[in-house]
């Protein structure tokens, strides 16, 4: 069999595929309206990262000047809604409704006058712990803030006596005493990201999530589809090869697939603000994840005897994903262990490479190693999908 004769069963099999894709108006809506849909929900969940009024109940023990003032200034931050409360005992977070609670003892502001400053107590719900430790580092970084503000005033009101004591000391002694009361500073240079927008690193595990999602499933139906409706038998005892018959069952959902790159590229765009740069690079990380990942699906399909029995396996295969591929957080803060299988995930990969081209410029060198394991996972399971396809024929 020659090219041609190749090329027009490929495209024969691609248009009977398109037949069935068409003529489902349900998986049809499901492909217009889901990945835009899902990129404005996924979009909008991840843009804001910083918390905002977090139900929270302060307890001013002390009635001091101190305290009064160190509560306005608490009051004054976005992160915190909150609610004052006289009720002895350490509070119970969930009757009160809130997720912190700050204490400020009595003789708290005489402490600090006296140079013997007794410590806040703040009572943190661990059951969510990023939370929590925004909450306490939001409560420190204020207590800094008063702190210096305390310290600035004092040292304007310091005597005259002690000012012309202080002059007296020797100079490097005076420079050491002031370097000491002075705030040390960090100059910081932020790259790749300067404005820390969180939606920037998200959303190449938005568009991989959604790739993924709707390909390895929809691929996973599609000859278990034809086994049920018992076509697939004659589709093998015609002269198609089975190389054929995979890659015209691929090039339909490959088309399709590109479309939603389109929709949710367009979505994050338009709505986000997201610039994508380096387009042919990006395509081409793009194209490998999709060949891949309907691949996967395509072999899923190849050994399930239903369609029902194939969305088991897709889903099997999708649970671990979502946490392990570091879609929406860095995966070095998984343990060693687990890294390791994440590095077998396809998603992984597309979403390391997706963004050392995006906000980091980088060159088709440092992600060879991604665009590898992508086209050879897309090979392997293409392969692997046409190897079972001999198993239909029994």
């Amino acid at each position: 069999m020659n090219w041609k004769a190749s090329v027009r069963a490929v495209a024969g099999v691609a248009y009977k595929e398109f037949l069935h894709i068409y003529r489902d108006k349900r998986i049809v809506a499901l492909v217009l309206l889901l990945p835009p849909l899902f990129t404005l929900l996924f979009g909008h969940a991840f843009q804001a990262t910083a918390l905002k009024g977090v139900p929270a109940l302060l307890q001013d023990r002390d009635k001091s000047p101190e305290s009064i003032r160190f509560g306005e200034l608490l009051s004054r931050k976005e992160a915190f809604a909150w609610r004052k409360s006289s009720a002895p005992g350490v509070p119970d977070l969930i009757h009160a409704g809130v997720q912190a609670a700050l204490l400020i003892p009595a003789g708290w502001g005489k402490g600090l006058v006296d140079g013997d400053p007794i410590a806040i107590q703040v009572v943190l719900d661990g059951s969510d712990t990023d939370t929590a430790d925004e909450l306490e580092g939001g409560v420190r970084q204020t207590l800094g803030e008063f702190q210096s503000s305390v310290r600035e005033e004092m040292i304007d009101n310091l005597p005259d006596e002690v000012i012309e004591m202080g002059n007296k000391l020797p100079v490097d002694i005076r420079h050491e005493f002031v370097s000491m009361m002075s705030p040390w500073t960090v100059q910081s240079k932020i790259l790749y990201n300067p404005k820390l927008s969180f939606i920037e690193y998200v959303i190449p595990g938005i568009i991989g999530l959604i790739l993924q999602l709707l390909t390895v499933t929809l691929m996973a139906c599609t000859i278990t589809r034809e086994r049920e409706a018992g076509t697939l038998s004659q589709l093998l005892v015609t002269s198609l090869r089975r190389t054929e018959i995979v890659l015209g069952k691929v090039l339909p959902y490959l088309f399709l697939s590109m479309f939603l790159i389109a929709a949710t590229v367009a979505v994050a765009y338009l709505d986000f603000g997201v610039r994508f740069h380096q387009p042919f690079l990006l395509g081409i990380v793009c194209l490998l994840f999709l060949l891949c990942s309907l691949g996967l699906g395509l072999l899923i399909s190849s050994f399930s005897n239903t369609q029902t029995q194939a969305i088991q396996f897709a889903v099997f295969f999708l649970l671990p994903v979502f946490p392990l591929s570091g879609a929406f957080a860095p995966i070095q803060r998984l343990p060693e262990s687990v890294r390791r299988i994440s590095y077998f995930f396809p998603l992984t990969h597309f979403c390391h490479a997706f963004r050392l081209v995006n906000m980091n410029h980088a060159g088709l060198s440092f992600i060879l190693g991604d665009l590898v394991f992508l086209l050879a996972g897309g090979i392997v399971t293409c392969g692997g999908a046409a190897f079972l396809l001999s198993r239909a024929q029994d």
